[in-house]
């Protein structure tokens, strides 16, 4: 009896595949290419201008720039201006956006609950600040806080005596954090809302056959699973609280006395730059400022994932 020996099927050729491979991956990066010369353009680029900036200092008496590697850094570091700016805005963070965030948290709950009537109307009213400009939020706020005129003034016009001043240097700070959060709870509430409406229905009729009510189901079901949400909107939060600028700019010509030219770290690096002229200096607050900013943030989000695990 003979055997007949089947030759094995001969194997692609590797470079064949690899060259269909880098095709295919070329291809990928043309789609990508458009958004990353955007990135790149409106990105990168000034960060990495700003950082050159910073490591040049201008010559007061003999003109021009001379390269003075991170001593710019270093007077930074050492400025009380700056501290005492940084120092404003988080304590501004620590009060400000925890009752922004717990407000936003009891409207998106409310909202999401079947016991409130006319929930689309009122998520729409909530959320409506938002979409008001910055600007022309802090100039509607700012005359409601005028001590001549608006609201505050009719009520201590009322009272027969000067108790309610916005515009004071003891409530300064607590009026641009209402402000702050009449204009960004309702973009914190919808960031809840909808991670609300993504939690699966198996659950609640899970806790509802375990005999749990309206207030054991937000704690044991809604509130876990509205903990990346949370995470998002306080990372969000911190970043716009480092970044307070218009509200306070604005309201400047209105309490020349109580907010200076440097009430906040961005206010500094603006009036740095386009007030004294001092553009690598400013540069350079910017960028301790951002770095500052960025390890906050990445400290939260690491402590919420940690959490969430």
């Amino acid at each position: 009896m003979t055997s007949t020996a089947v030759a094995p099927t001969p194997a692609p050729p590797r470079r064949a595949a690899t060259a269909r491979r880098t095709r295919r991956d070329w291809r990928g990066w043309l789609f990508v290419a458009p958004f990353m010369l955007v990135f790149a353009l409106t990105f990168l680029a000034p960060i990495g201008y700003a950082f050159v900036l910073s490591l040049f200092r201008e010559q007061a008496f003999f003109g021009g720039t001379t390269f003075v590697g991170v001593d710019n850094y270093a007077q930074v570091l050492a400025d009380p201006k700056f501290w005492d700016a940084f120092q404003r805005v988080l304590v501004f963070l620590a009060v400000q956006v925890p009752i922004m965030l717990v407000l936003a948290l009891i409207a998106a709950l409310a909202i999401d609950s079947a016991r409130l009537h006319a929930a689309g109307f009122f998520r729409v009213v909530i959320f409506l600040p938002y979409a008001v400009p910055a600007v022309v939020a802090a100039l509607m706020w700012g005359f409601l806080y005028g001590d001549h005129f608006g609201l505050a003034a009719d009520l201590n016009h009322l009272l027969g005596r000067d108790v309610v001043k916005p515009l004071s240097d003891n409530w300064m700070l607590a009026s641009i954090g209402n402000v702050v959060t009449w204009e960004f709870a309702g973009y914190n509430m919808l960031i809840f809302y909808s991670a609300l409406k993504v939690i699966p229905k198996e659950q609640f009729e899970a806790a509802a056959i375990d005999g749990a009510g309206a207030f054991r189901t937000i704690l044991s079901v809604k509130l876990p699973a509205l903990r990346g949400a949370i995470v998002i909107a306080t990372i969000f939060s911190i970043i716009g609280s480092f970044q307070l600028f218009n509200e306070p700019n604005i309201m400047r010509t209105l309490a020349p006395n109580v907010i200076g030219t440097f009430y906040t770290p961005n206010m500094y690096a603006y009036n740095l730059s386009f007030g004294a002229q001092q553009y690598n200096y400013s540069a350079t607050v910017a960028i301790v400022m951002g770095v500052i900013t960025a390890i906050i943030a990445y400290v939260v989000q690491l402590r919420g994932s940690r959490k969430g695990m």
